[in-house]
């Protein structure tokens, strides 16, 4: 329950400002919302199940250094922060695809959704979290997070247009990832 609680809040702090948001809002306004979600759900959960097997076997193998493996997390989470503080937009190459898109919706936003995700900051966060905790929590927890910021970023985009606050929601996100690497490398070195 911890690494379903942790990887569901981790997660969707990591996809607000993200460039996923902005296609989930692009796509939002081409198909029906409930289309996009499936897409958005499904791709998800593909990207997210490789990334919880990854950081599942990482922690095995590593399973000794517990303390390297925290301070090392740790370090990821700052960069994360300073990854969210870089800022991640959508290119108008990326929009335009968005809105060209033909054939089926769920698989034209399953597939880019599946795409834009390999090697994204929740992929890699996702990757992180299961190294130190069960798979299967993080695998619901992170699809979980995800597709309810991305839901929240359709329904925010339908009330009031294309603009968030980006600034704050980057700030916002940015903290929240330097307070958690922080926490870990103190935990990694015994500072906990």
């Amino acid at each position: 329950m911890y690494a379903f609680l942790l990887s569901t809040a981790v997660i969707f702090v990591a996809e607000l400002g993200d460039k996923s948001q902005l296609m989930a809002m692009t796509f939002a306004a081409r198909y029906r919302a409930r289309d996009v979600l499936i897409g958005i759900t499904a791709a998800t959960a593909l990207v997210h199940l490789a990334s919880v097997a990854i950081g599942y076997f990482i922690g095995d193998v590593f399973s000794g250094a517990q303390g390297t493996i925290e301070i090392i997390a740790g370090l990821a989470f700052l960069a994360f922060a300073a990854w969210t503080l870089r800022g991640d937009e959508l290119t108008e190459d990326e929009a335009e695809k968005a809105r060209r898109s033909r054939g089926l919706s769920i698989v034209a936003v399953g597939t880019a959704f599946f795409l834009a995700e390999l090697g994204d900051k929740t992929m890699l966060a996702t990757i992180t979290l299961a190294t130190q905790h069960g798979w299967f929590g993080t695998w619901i927890g992170s699809t979980l997070g995800m597709v309810a910021a991305d839901a929240l970023a359709i329904g925010v985009g339908a009330v009031m247009g294309r603009r968030l606050p980006e600034k704050a929601i980057k700030y916002g996100a940015a903290v929240l990832f330097a307070i958690f690497g922080v926490l870990l490398v103190a935990s990694g070195a015994g500072w906990l």
